[in-house]
């Protein structure tokens, strides 16, 4: 449960150049988290925040320390 008063993390939409966009997922803390390649527009940035958004809560964790060794 969030204790009051609290914020959770958040997805920022920054600008990255004249016509494109980026957004970083921070936490409550302000901890940058993740931090999105560029997108073309703010459709798109916008579109890439809803599919994390949807991923994250059902992806799985796969573990890749040990390809190629």
């Amino acid at each position: 449960m969030k204790e009051q008063g609290k914020m959770a993390g958040s997805f920022e939409i920054l600008k990255a150049g004249t016509n494109s966009f980026r957004f970083r997922l921070t936490a409550e803390d302000g901890t940058v988290v993740a931090v999105s390649p560029q997108f073309p527009s703010l459709k798109a940035v916008v579109a890439g925040i809803n599919a994390v958004r949807e991923n994250a809560a059902t992806g799985f964790v796969v573990d890749r320390r040990n390809l190629g060794t």
